[in-house]
This record gives C-alpha cells, structure tokens and sequence, in this order.
C-alpha cells in the first residue's frame, strides 16, 4: 500500500468539560477552524489529545465526532496505541467503520516491546485489524520508553505489514529521519513530529508534518514550509525562529496543559486536562497570555 501526507497535520486537542467530560459541540467549530487556517488533516487521540488518558469508548466518541466534523475536507488520522493490544485492535477496527483514512499506533508501553522483532509484531496486529487503512508507526520514545531504530523497523515491518505506509516521528533526532525518508527509494510517508524543528525536519527529508502547536500557530509555520520551498533559507529560519522562541516560552508553563490554554486564547476554550497532567491556575492562563503578547506572538499569527 502506498499512502502520501503532506503539509502541516495539527495533534488536535481533546475538548473537555470543566466536570472531564467530553465537549463534543466544540469539536466541529474547531475542525473547521483548522481547515480555514491550510492545514492538512487532522493527527486524533495523540499525546496532544491525551488519547491513553480516555476509554476506549471516549476514544471512539471522539474519532467519530472528528471525522464528522471534518466531513472529507481533510484527511483524518486516529491514533489507535494502547498498552493493550486487543484495544488497539478494536480501536483501529472502530477507525475503519467509521470512515478514518489513517491509524497510527504508539507501541505498547508498559510491557515494551524488547526486540524489533516484536515490535513488529505488535504493529502487524493492530494494523491488521484496520487492513484497508494505512498504518503509521508513532515513534516517540520519550514518552513510551520504546526505543528503536525506525528506518530498521520500516525495513522489517515493510515485509509482513501491508498497510504500513511510514511513521510520525517525534523526536529530535533528524539524522535517522533522513535515513528512513530515503528506505527503499522513499518508499515510506515520513512525518516529522517536533514542531520547534521544523525546518530541520523539512530539510531531513520529512513530507510532512503532525504537531501540537499548527492547532494555533499554523500561518507561522506555513510560512516556514512555504520559504523552504522557494529556496529562501533566510526567511524560513526567521520564521522558524519565532516559532522556537513561543515553543521554550509556552513549554516552560508545562506542555500539553499550556499549549490546550493557547487555544482558548484564540476563542476556543478545550476545558481542563485529564490527571496525572494539571491544568494552568487561572493566575497562570493571564501570565502567560501576557507573556506571549510581550513576545509579538498574536501579531505574528494575524
């Protein structure tokens, strides 16, 4: 199977309710936010949706939703890792009912996969319950502890899993992205997953891109892509500057919990975060807006 993303693909966050809830009705504005601002899909229950932080059965609430509301605009991915391989399996099977065009699976991560060998393994099972969907490998060591070489596990998994089209890679380690992006005469979809090394990844040989801040910050990075293109390295680290610049500031507020609040500075309020993470102090939420109009970051995404 082959399969081709490109362009940038925001990890959508997760709308609760102030109770934990699922928000759903914020979920269709928020797609078509996210289409108006040239993205190019949409990466679902990832780390940025705290997808292991749902049940299945939330899990599978919000896939739905999602790709209802995207209405084939856009493709969409579901991220379908578990730490139990039957879940898994059910998710990606879910995936395929519901219209998905993509699955991606994290590894098992409590019980890690030893071996590449059984790293595949797993992949082929989860994959194999969604057989008419390409499958992206998720690799972000981390956060799951799974480390393995991914141009090897593309190479071995390439041979026993038919639908495996390429892998969303989430670290910073370019170098290997080349390495798999160039497999087999570029036979597998690469995804670069650090939005604060775009360019890098870009430049490594990633088609494309999934990441927590296109959600708020995509006319930015567009710019970058756009630069890249052209030839004009100048403006695309300028570009990619400002990005890194907002990234280490809204980081330092605490991850997934701060970028969530960036949202509701654009309008769209994704509610609190699921425990163990901690949402921001509403004393937080004001300081950091602050300091983000300190930094031009409002102006820069007008």
């Amino acid at each position: 199977m082959h399969y081709h993303l490109s362009g940038l693909i925001p990890a959508t966050f997760t709308p609760l309710n102030t109770d934990g809830s699922l928000n759903l009705g914020l979920i269709e504005p928020m797609v078509d936010f996210l289409i108006s601002q040239k993205l190019t899909g949409l990466y679902v229950c990832g780390s940025t949706g705290e997808g292991v932080s749902l049940s299945t059965a939330e899990r599978k609430t919000v896939a739905a939703a999602f790709v209802k509301a995207t209405r084939g605009r856009v493709p969409v991915i579901l991220q379908v890792g578990h730490t139990s391989l039957v879940e898994a399996q059910e998710l990606a099977a879910h995936a395929q009912e519901i219209g998905a065009d993509a699955i991606s699976a994290v590894p098992p991560f409590y019980f890690k996969p030893a071996t590449l060998e059984a790293n595949v393994r797993c992949m082929a099972q989860i994959a194999g319950a969604a057989p008419d969907l390409p499958f992206y490998y998720y690799h972000i060591p981390q956060m799951t502890g799974v480390q393995v070489d991914v141009a090897s596990l593309l190479a071995a998994g390439g041979r026993v899993i038919p639908n495996l089209v390429g892998a969303k890679y989430s670290i910073h380690d370019v170098y290997n992205v080349q390495a798999a992006a160039e497999l087999e005469n570029g036979r597998f979809n690469l995804l670069f997953g650090s939005d604060e090394m775009l360019l890098s990844g870009l430049a490594a040989g990633a088609q494309g891109a999934v990441g927590t801040t296109y959600n708020f910050a995509a006319p930015v990075f567009n710019r970058i892509v756009s630069a890249f293109a052209a030839n004009d390295i100048a403006t695309a680290q300028r570009h990619q500057g400002q990005m890194v610049a907002m990234i280490r500031l809204v980081a330092s507020y605490g991850g997934v919990p701060a970028f969530k609040a960036v949202m509701k500075f654009l309008g769209f309020d994704c509610g609190p975060v699921r425990l163990p993470l901690q949402s921001l102090t509403p004393q937080k939420e004001e300081e950091l807006k602050a300091d983000l109009t300190r930094l031009g970051f409002f102006q820069w995404i007008a």
